[in-house]
């Protein structure tokens, strides 16, 4: 099974993608723990993933942001 999200948003530059997935990254600069965010979503999801036997990949998004493709065995 495969899940493709699309967002519009500013998105993720190619050589940061590794890092999003690494714990308490934050990519945004503005982000911090007085406004929101740890760091830890996109880690967990990957974790989660993983351990079901799928993959997560980052991309870009045909609508300009970023493309999150989460592929799991069925």
């Amino acid at each position: 099974m495969t899940i493709i999200i699309d967002d519009n948003g500013a998105g993720i530059p190619a050589e940061r993608r590794a890092d999003a997935l690494r714990p308490f990254v934050r990519l945004e600069t503005s982000r911090n723990r007085q406004t929101g965010g740890t760091g830890l979503g996109l880690s967990i999801t990957n974790d989660i993933i993983l351990g079901h036997g799928g993959e997560l990949t980052l991309d870009d998004s045909p609508l300009g942001g970023l493309r999150v493709i989460m592929k799991l065995p069925v």
